[in-house]
């Protein structure tokens, strides 16, 4: 069932390559038994948008369809492994079990920049700056948040 639900996230993919919405990456969200619950693929050229990626467009598909934040329970089937941004999101929404296809490094030698922003995670480079500012009403907001966690 694992590979037919990654062939699913294959042909989501295809879909994208022709229609040049995006990179060759494609998405499946399923329950707990399988069922498809949504599908995504890669729409960063034509959203105009570097976060749309078929993991994301997946996840943000499967939420509104589900009227959920919350994705406890379901998986992910992915043509690829996810990238930092994308495996972020995929914890943040809860999601159990990720499936996928390509490694990491398979997207480094056609020129993604995975292996960079891992390379980052880890302190292995400096490709972007970062410096704290200290702001009390910074620190406010979070000590005095009454909301909703997700």
């Amino acid at each position: 069932m694992k590979e037919e639900l990654l062939k699913v996230a294959v042909e989501e993919a295809k879909k994208g390559i022709a229609n040049k919405d995006g990179g060759p990456f494609g998405a499946v969200i399923t329950d707990s038994n399988d069922n498809i619950i949504s599908v995504g693929h890669n729409m960063v050229l034509e959203s105009e948008d570097p976060t749309n990626h078929a993991e994301i467009v997946a996840i943000r598909n499967a939420c509104k369809k589900l009227h959920t934040s919350d994705l406890t329970g379901y998986k992910l089937y992915s043509t690829c492994e996810p990238c930092p941004m994308c495996l972020s999101a995929i914890i943040w929404s809860n999601i159990d079990k990720i499936y996928y296809g390509s490694s990491r490094n398979a997207a480094d030698k056609i020129g993604f920049r995975d292996k960079d922003i891992y390379d980052y995670l880890a302190n292995k480079n400096n490709i972007i700056s970062k410096e704290k500012v200290t702001l009390k009403e910074c620190d406010d907001l979070i000590y005095n948040y009454q909301g909703e966690m997700y």
